[in-house]
């Protein structure tokens, strides 16, 4: 039955993330590997954590063999469960302890931070706190981000097996002693009355005013690995859609944005080593007249690629640039290629490496500072999070997912950005070549999105912020704290271990007479 509930509550993790509105069954999910983990020893909590990683990682990240078959995505889920086999065998090492659903989501969290950084700059995609966009806990990203996000809903998940327990007790006992029963309610009711208390924060209030931004959606000629292979198709694509906003414009069909934004790989030919690329960009964006934010992909005559986004002004052109800061691995840039090649020939598609830019992207567009985070980055808590304590009042995340075809990818980025919103009570805007482009209020409601492969643009009226919630004001710290957390109740188990095997040793030989 263990190893089966195992990759069960696996499932239900992965089932409990977008595009299905299934949040909720993240708790049962926890109920269920709670019950799987607790009392085992921490051999077997590694195993059966690694068998509900896999039942959460295989499904959730389908989407990475798309294109270049099943091995790469086999293999990064793999990889990626057993760092909730690990969690699993620290969440075995809590359970024995009084407060121990506190612990084992503590313990959660800790795997998640590590995930998140290691290796290769780590990989946070299917961090809890990512399923719950619609979720009741929502508004507890605002208080300590997403790191306090996931907590409540493992520890809310293991609260609920904590109080069936108790039941269970009583029903065979008649009596449930009191410590336990407190533990079983403060599990579940914390993360409940902390979200409710929560809602203030979660607050659309144009603070500073609004600003119309359009987000232009051009669609790519083809899908899959090749659709960069009709660059100048893709270019202008985004370029015809931009004309034809600024005819929409003129005619009074749409108002005037103060500024447009083109998602990443927009232009994968080289603004400023091809003038014929510049001269399509800058004819669209003189018709529009609004400084219009450009995704290429810069090719300096030597070293490394760039990731770029360029702030492209009506009147002077490409003023300022942000380089993406996370490049991803296997993506953008081949460790290890050489051995990589042995078991996959597709990593020679990526024939130069991109290399990492270092600045924080903000843009000042017509008076608005606009946050910048590419794609892959707004997975990660620090690059979304540094743009607003640089003054970001709006965010945008560019993005290309052309390789991924109509995967549910798109959907999982896309819930990312609502939960960035809310946590750092921003809008949130998602100019997409070829997924779900979105508009996205500080309160994390989507009022805008287009369709899959479709071309499109949004254009909407969104309100400008620049308070900040505890979350960005805080960074890291609720993290650290819950690490720390994690770290006192595996000590605490280790130090009970020590002192019963040294119980037993010093325990008298019994009398045989």
């Amino acid at each position: 039955m263990r190893p089966a509930t195992a990759l069960l509550s696996g499932l239900l993790l992965f089932l409990s993330f977008p595009p299905r509105p299934l949040w909720w069954l993240a708790l049962p999910a926890f109920a269920l590997l709670g019950w799987t983990l607790r009392g085992r020893r921490l051999r077997a909590g590694f195993g059966l954590g690694y068998l509900a990683g896999l039942g959460f990682m295989l499904p959730l990240l389908i989407w990475t063999g798309e294109e270049v078959g099943p091995v790469p995505w086999v293999a990064l889920a793999a990889i990626e469960a057993l760092f909730v086999a690990a969690a699993g065998l620290g969440i075995a090492a809590v359970s024995r302890l009084p407060w121990w659903p506190f612990f084992a989501a503590g313990v959660w969290i800790l795997a998640e931070a590590a995930r998140a950084r290691v290796p290769f700059g780590g990989f946070p995609w299917g961090k809890i706190a990512f399923g719950q966009a619609d979720g009741v806990f929502l508004p507890l990203a605002a208080v300590g981000g997403t790191p306090v996000l996931g907590f409540a809903v493992a520890l809310c998940g293991f609260g609920l097996y904590e109080a069936y327990r108790q039941f269970r007790a009583y029903r065979a006992t008649g009596a449930v002693p009191r410590s336990p029963l407190a533990v079983a309610a403060l599990a579940v009711l914390l993360p409940v009355t902390g979200a409710v208390a929560a809602l203030p924060l979660v607050d659309d209030t144009a603070e500073d005013g609004t600003a119309t931004v359009a987000a232009v959606q051009g669609n790519v000629p083809r899908l899959g690995l090749d659709f960069n292979s009709q660059r100048r198709a893709v270019l202008d694509n985004h370029a015809a859609r931009t004309r034809e906003l600024a005819e929409a414009v003129k005619a009074g069909r749409e108002p005037q944005p103060d500024f447009v934004l083109w998602p990443e790989n927009s232009s994968d030919i080289d603004p400023y080593a091809n003038p014929d690329a510049a001269d399509v960009i800058d004819g669209a964006v003189r018709a529009i007249g609004a400084p219009t934010v450009i995704g290429a992909v810069i090719s300096p005559p030597t070293g490394k690629l760039r990731n770029t986004l360029i702030e492209w002004d009506p009147e002077r052109g490409p003023v300022a640039t942000y380089d993406k800061r996370h490049v991803q691995p296997f993506g953008e840039y081949i460790p290890m290629r050489s051995f990589v090649r042995l078991f996959n020939s597709n990593v020679d598609r990526v024939s130069r490496d991109f290399g990492a830019g270092t600045k924080v992207g903000v843009f000042d567009l017509a008076g608005t500072k606009v946050g910048l985070a590419t794609c892959y980055e707004a997975a990660f808590d620090w690059a979304v999070r540094d743009t607003v304590t640089h003054g970001a009042q709006l965010i945008t995340v560019p993005s290309n997912n052309a390789t991924f075809g109509r995967s549910e990818m798109t959907y999982q980025q896309l819930a990312m950005s609502r939960v960035r919103a809310v946590e750092h009570s921003r809008s949130v805007v998602v100019p997409v070549t070829s997924g779900v482009s979105a508009v996205i209020r500080p309160d994390g409601e989507i009022v805008a999105q287009t369709k899959m492969f479709t071309p499109d643009v949004l254009v909407e009226e969104v309100p400008l912020r620049s308070s900040l919630t505890p979350a960005t004001r805080m960074g890291t710290l609720p993290e650290a704290l819950l690490v720390a957390l994690a770290a006192a109740g595996l000590g605490w188990s280790a130090l009970r271990s020590v002192r019963a095997r040294r119980a037993r040793v010093e325990a008298p030989a019994p009398d045989r007479g």
